[in-house]
């Protein structure tokens, strides 16, 4: 072998060696990103429906990937069973009554599990648990539901031009104020009626602020009778008062009427004298008859005193009375 070519075998080797360690460390890159050398376990979900998802799709939890899909197969009659393996680490903060889901990556990305919810009070999954599985709403029924709701605005279009072709001929009541000048007038009558209305409530309003503020005000009557339980007793006693007082001229004024009756009546002697002459000239006449005896008994009296059978009595008895008099006089 001559020197030229051992140079081209030492080169293909160089080559060679090159291309091995590339090939190397494309697998190990690939088998890092799908975490191919770590600590994993297995769960399971069984879904009616994967929507194209591939073994090796991503698992992801919170937003952050845990996992990938290991295996895909039929279950029972019409199911479908996934088997997952998702990193160990991550396996503590799973609940067992986390619920998985078929997503995509975007609205036409890549399908992926995500695992949703988990109840911290629920204990952390194991190997080989069977998660509970929650329904995705598949891209046919999402097409169906967007027809449905072409529908209903196509409906509700042709409604609304209806309902405009009204009003702009005048049919109903907001076609009539829009094109009736005179409807439109008194409409605009009733809005300014409800504007005054409106001011003369503010002004009310104000008015009721100003004159609760002066019931507010310290040292004003009304503030005191609210605030002043002194003044509230005395008020409430006076009212009693006044209420008592009430009552008994209410009885007076009664027995007064009462009274006055009685006296329009010949059944007493106050009634016989106000309503009956004869028997007021008779006591008029009784009266006068007391007079005339009255002067007649003082002057027998007097003539008695002179009398002397009967003058040393009425000495004695003057002079009882001087000396009475005396003794009330003295100190």
């Amino acid at each position: 072998m001559n020197t030229e070519e051992k140079k081209r075998s030492v080169i293909r080797g160089i080559f060679i060696f090159i291309g091995i360690v590339i090939f190397l460390t494309a697998i190990f890159t690939l088998a890092g990103k799908q975490k191919r050398f770590v600590k994993t376990i297995e769960l399971k979900a069984v879904f009616n429906d994967v929507s194209g998802l591939q073994e090796g799709n991503n698992v992801w939890f919170s937003g952050v990937k845990i996992g990938t899909v290991k295996e895909i197969k039929f279950y029972g009659t019409s199911q479908v069973e996934i088997t997952m393996n998702i990193e160990d680490e991550a396996r503590q903060f799973i609940r067992k009554d986390v619920k998985a889901k078929v997503s995509s990556e975007g609205f036409i990305g890549n399908k992926n599990i995500v695992l949703i919810g988990g109840n911290p009070r629920f204990p952390a999954v194991e190997d080989g648990d069977m998660l509970q599985v929650e329904r995705d709403i598949s891209t046919d029924e999402i097409m169906k539901t967007f027809q449905e709701n072409n529908k209903n605005l196509v409906a509700i279009t042709n409604d609304f031009k209806e309902i405009s072709a009204k009003i702009k001929n005048g049919e109903g009541t907001i076609g009539a104020v829009l094109t009736d000048s005179l409807m439109a007038n008194n409409f605009k009558s009733i809005v300014n009626n409800l504007n005054a209305a409106s001011v003369n409530t503010v002004q009310v309003s104000e008015a009721l602020s100003r004159f609760s503020s002066k019931l507010n005000t310290r040292g004003g009557l009304a503030n005191q009778i609210l605030t002043d339980t002194t003044v509230f007793s005395d008020l409430k006693s006076a009212i009693a008062q006044l209420e008592r007082t009430t009552i008994s001229a209410a009885e007076i004024t009664k027995n007064l009427t009462q009274t006055s009756r009685k006296l329009n009546t010949n059944d007493n002697a106050i009634g016989v004298l106000l309503n009956d002459n004869e028997s007021a000239e008779s006591l008029k006449a009784t009266l006068k008859n007391l007079e005339t005896s009255t002067k007649k008994l003082d002057q027998n009296m007097e003539a008695l005193q002179h009398n002397f059978l009967l003058r040393g009595f009425f000495k004695k008895q003057a002079k009882k009375e001087a000396e009475q008099k005396a003794k009330e006089i003295q100190p």
